[in-house]
């Protein structure tokens, strides 16, 4: 089976999905995926507020995180986070929508490097996000040779 590279970023992704409780609690969204890159959204509601009426920072990590993670495993080669570093710089609100987009930056035979920006529904950045991760061994589906 010949696939593409972004036929190949897109089933990554759905089997990433399948199994992805964490992100799917949160109200996460992928809005989409292709080799190296990802964007996904989040709805901040009154649940991911923290004692100062804004959005909790973990939830701003996670929604950058989980970008992170669809970014660097669309080759369909798992790959696991190696560090992770953010930087906030506005609060996300109750009622924004924070969009968190991932690009590649370098990828090796092992390693690779991520920036992940988070922005709201005005394009005000929220946070800056750097992921490095670390493949292992394994894939996220199986194709299956076929023969002509």
């Amino acid at each position: 089976m010949n696939l593409t590279p972004d036929e190949i970023a897109r089933r990554s992704a759905e089997a990433m999905w399948a199994n992805d409780d964490a992100s799917k609690s949160l109200g996460i969204v992928i809005e989409q995926v292709s080799p190296g890159s990802a964007v996904l959204s989040m709805n901040v509601t009154e649940q991911h507020t923290n004692g100062h009426n804004i959005c909790h920072g973990g939830f701003i990590f996670t929604l950058a995180d989980s970008a992170f993670a669809f970014a660097c495993n669309s080759y369909n080669q798992i790959a696991v986070a190696q560090h992770n570093s953010i930087t906030f710089i506005a609060p996300g609100k109750a009622g924004d929508k924070l969009t968190a987009t991932a690009l590649e930056v370098s990828r090796g035979k092992r390693s690779g490097i991520y920036d992940i920006t988070v922005l709201n529904q005005n394009n005000e950045k929220i946070a800056l996000f750097r992921g490095n991760s670390r493949t292992i061994s394994g894939s996220l589906f199986h194709t299956e040779d076929t023969e002509d």
